[in-house]
């Protein structure tokens, strides 16, 4: 066999070479005949094999039944996690054989990128063999340019010049894909080097750590999504995703370390990571956090990362940030030192400009001083249409009009391409004829038979479903972009593992979910975790659902989250908002806006605090007037006062709002001991406003409030209030 030569079908990896089977980073298990029956199916997609071609090829002049042969499809089946009944991988033909269904790369055989050690200039580069396997939905035809410009992009990080790159475009016009293509693509050469024990020896970098002596990997790749409803106020969520799930990976223990060096502010908001004792000492660690000293940190974690191995970090559907991502992007890419960092934003420019989101005024400052990229993509061209059906169909008969047509009608939008070659299969206007793909009735009823948008294109779709299938999507689109299939399951009141096994038949079959691996819940509760395949599926299916039993599924998912993640609500606090809030349960929407208003604080991002206040303080309005209701707004009042204090200074006219009103609320509620925070706020806005005999008189009453509970820290609090206002004085 040739060494160095592979297939590649997403998510899995055949190096013929070294007759191993990758999945990941992972080497999945089969034995050497199942492995050769695979690379003859793979060797061959699309067509169907015989059984006795198969025996030949495998078996050679040995005699065996073909129970062996069927010993080993099973075998290979499980190792693949492919379903017989919904194959996703290999077709069973039964008596006539089997037919390797998984898209694959075009040239089918992909050479192993090799990574080259420059000692001169302390780095090392990835060779990327073009175009590479993607999702069984769609290859990244007619992005050869693209794909190409990251690389160029890569190679320059790689050399310690930091990149920052926006890759836009409409939606379902291949951000996504031509991202994963990328990853891809460096992910197979990190396996290519593992599978051949290749190793980068420490003496080679000159930054390189001395306590490590071999690279784990050669990269740091990293990815973090933006979410649709809740992401924009959930702060930093992309980069700690991205962040907690390198730490989780084989090696993640050197980030903790590095984190833990240079920036324990940001370890200290995954709690996950360390134990009891480690979060105690660092939480003391860190007081007096302040937002410039996070994006300082993180900086600086980054730039000591980077030295010792190149960070490629992927931040998806920036349009849906919340502004601290956006702070920090913005920061890293000002960063004059050195970081081998490739950072890769991708939005949507049109939610950009309708929606007066801050990235609107960030990239064209970037862009104005060179410190970042935009790589805008078009329509695919009919060239790449024609490919496309190439490439999925690669034996066929179809007449050159009939790429001109799929073109025509989708404009060359590549999600709309897709779905509307998975339609003409699905209505057999295109079939299968003795291994040969063919239009069964012509061009023009392929053309006659297409929905005219890509949204009546999905919705056909949908209706094809079975209703037991539509059922848990649409729960799915009310439980996120993510979900666990627990928190479906309760939507919908039923079975757990019934809603799991539609899913991942969904998901097999690669119609609208995709697989994310599992949740585990504080409760105990293990399910699979599930995401869609693009946003528009989810608004689709969201939009499928009635008023009154969208607000049904808010609740009851809500209230099952709530329940499963017991005293850690917290960390999910934005999301069971949102939850609570469309499912008109507004007092304990009220309630998580103000745990996710604590949470942005300490995350020392302000705007998403002050969000999530003031839409909390406009949902207490719908709320009987109760005393319950008064101590909530009180709460939020007096919270917002510090946000405000922070974003606005200590003397603008929202302060003195904000603690007035809290004032008023202390007199409702009786005695509180929040009387003393609010007459604080009040304190600091007329002292720096310079209107110093009201400041005294609020001094005063600090003053007394701090003697009458004899608290030490209070007392401090009330003579540094009282003791420079009374020196203004004379």
């Amino acid at each position: 066999m040739e060494r160095g030569r592979q297939i590649l079908f997403h998510p899995f990896r055949l190096d013929t070479g070294n007759e191993r089977l990758w999945r990941g980073s992972q080497v999945v298990s089969l034995r050497p005949k199942s492995l050769a029956v695979l690379r003859y199916l793979a060797e061959h997609p699309g067509r169907l094999i015989a059984r006795k071609e198969l025996l030949n090829a495998v078996w050679l002049d040995t005699h065996v039944s073909t129970a062996a042969l069927k010993v080993c499809i099973r075998e290979i089946r499980g190792a693949l996690g492919d379903n017989p009944t919904t194959p996703q991988f290999i077709e069973t033909r039964p008596r006539q054989g089997y037919r390797f269904i998984a898209p694959i790369t075009p040239t089918q055989l992909v050479q192993s990128a090799k990574c080259k050690v420059q000692s001169s200039q302390s780095a090392f580069r990835f060779g990327l063999d073009l175009p590479l396997a993607m999702h069984s939905a769609f290859w990244p035809v007619g992005r050869e340019e693209e794909l190409g410009q990251l690389q160029r992009w890569l190679e320059k990080a790689l050399a310690g010049e930091r990149q920052v790159v926006f890759i836009t475009g409409e939606p379902g016009i291949g951000k996504t894909t031509v991202g994963e293509a990328f990853l891809q693509s460096l992910e197979s050469s990190v396996q290519s080097l593992a599978s051949e024990n290749h190793s980068v020896p420490p003496q080679d970098f000159q930054t390189l750590d001395p306590r490590r002596q071999t690279l784990d990997a050669n990269l740091w790749i990293a990815r973090g999504q933006c979410l649709e409803h809740y992401g924009v106020g959930e702060a930093y969520l992309p980069v700690l995703e991205a962040l907690g799930q390198l730490c989780r990976e084989l090696g993640g223990e050197r980030l903790i370390e590095i984190l833990d060096q240079y920036a324990p502010t940001w370890l200290a908001q995954m709690p996950a990571l360390l134990n009891a004792a480690d979060l105690e000492a660092l939480q003391r660690r860190i007081q007096g956090t302040t937002r410039e000293r996070m994006l300082r940190e993180m900086a600086e974690a980054v730039e000591a990362l980077t030295a010792e191995k190149p960070l490629v970090l992927v931040l998806e559907d920036l349009h849906w940030s919340d502004y601290a991502t956006l702070d920090l992007v913005s920061f890293l890419a000002r960063r004059r030192q050195p970081a081998r960092l490739l950072l890769i934003g991708t939005y949507r420019p049109a939610a950009v400009l309708v929606d007066g989101h801050p990235l609107q005024a960030v990239k064209p400052e970037l862009q104005m001083h060179k410190q970042c990229e935009e790589m805008p993509l078009g329509f695919l061209t009919e060239a790449a249409v024609a490919e496309y059906l190439a490439v999925r169909f690669p034996r066929n008969h179809f007449p050159a009009e009939l790429a001109r047509v799929i073109h025509r009608r989708t404009d060359g939008n590549p999600l709309f391409m897709v779905n509307v070659v998975d339609y003409v299969a699905a209505q057999e206007l295109i079939v299968e004829v003795d291994g040969w793909w063919e239009a069964k009735a012509g061009v023009e009823a392929v053309e006659g038979g297409v929905p005219e948008s890509l949204r009546r294109m999905v919705e056909q779709q949908i209706d094809g479903l079975s209703r037991a299938e539509q059922q848990v999507l649409e729960a799915a689109s009310v439980a996120g972009a993510e979900f666990s299939a627990a928190a479906v399951a309760a939507g919908l009141e039923e079975e757990e593992v019934q809603v799991e096994e539609r899913c991942e038949g969904l998901a097999r079959r690669g119609q609208f979910l995709k697989s994310s691996g599992q949740s585990d819940w504080p409760d105990g509760t293990v399910a699979g975790r599930y995401g869609f395949i693009h946003p528009l599926y989810q608004n689709v299916l969201y939009d499928r659902v009635t008023v009154g039993r969208r607000l049904q599924l808010h609740r009851r998912i809500g209230e099952r989250q709530e329940a499963g993640y017991k005293e850690r609500t917290g960390g999910i606090a934005a999301e069971l908002a949102v939850h609570f809030e469309q499912g008109r349960d507004y007092r304990r929407a009220v309630q998580y806006l103000w745990q996710a208003a604590e949470n942005a604080l300490r995350r020392c991002a302000y705007q998403e605090a002050i969000n999530h206040l003031t839409k909390g303080r406009a949902l207490l309005k719908t709320l009987p007037d109760t005393l319950e209701r008064t101590q909530q707004e009180l709460t939020l009042q007096v919270t917002l006062g510090a946000a405000l204090i922070t974003t606005k200074g200590y003397a603008a006219p929202e302060v003195e709002k904000t603690y007035a009103r809290a004032r008023e609320l202390c007199q409702q509620v009786g005695e509180t001991p929040q009387l003393f925070a609010v007459l604080w706020g009040l304190w600091v806005f007329y002292f720096v406003r310079g209107e110093l005999q009201t400041a005294r008189e609020l001094g005063e009453q600090l003053l007394s409030l701090a003697q009458g509970v004899q608290d030490p820290a209070l007392l401090l609090e009330a003579h540094v209030a009282l003791g420079p206002t009374l020196f203004c004085l004379g």
